[in-house]
């Protein structure tokens, strides 16, 4: 029951969330831009009983992929903006935020920091 649920409702926000940006742009990337799947997954990871602990390991792993995700998105928007395919730019994007992952988990490992 909770998965249908919380399908639900994250389709509901998302559709929402779209039909702002289609009808007001800038609103709707300031609105994409809040951290609606953390938000929302703290909320189930509570509501199904998780530990605090487990929450917090979660977040953890949120802000681990923060900086690479501004890095993909950074590229996607510097793609656009060349007049390369959409399809080509998010994949330029996605693999902007692997190698940066990597990057911070090797940098990560120099300083003996455990991500």
């Amino acid at each position: 029951m909770y998965t249908f649920v919380k399908i639900l409702s994250s389709a509901a926000i998302i559709g929402i969330v779209t039909e702002v940006a289609r009808r007001f742009p800038t609103y709707g990337g300031i609105i994409a831009a809040l951290p609606l799947v953390s938000i929302l997954s703290i909320i189930w990871l509570t509501v199904q009983s998780e530990s605090s602990e487990h929450i917090q390991r979660f977040m953890v792993g949120v802000l681990v992929g923060l900086p690479a995700t501004m890095v993909m998105l950074f590229v996607i928007y510097m793609a656009m903006k060349s007049s390369i395919h959409i399809v080509f730019a998010i994949g330029l994007g996605v693999v902007s935020w692997v190698l940066f992952l990597g990057i911070q988990k090797a940098l990560a490992g120099v300083f003996h920091i455990s991500i």
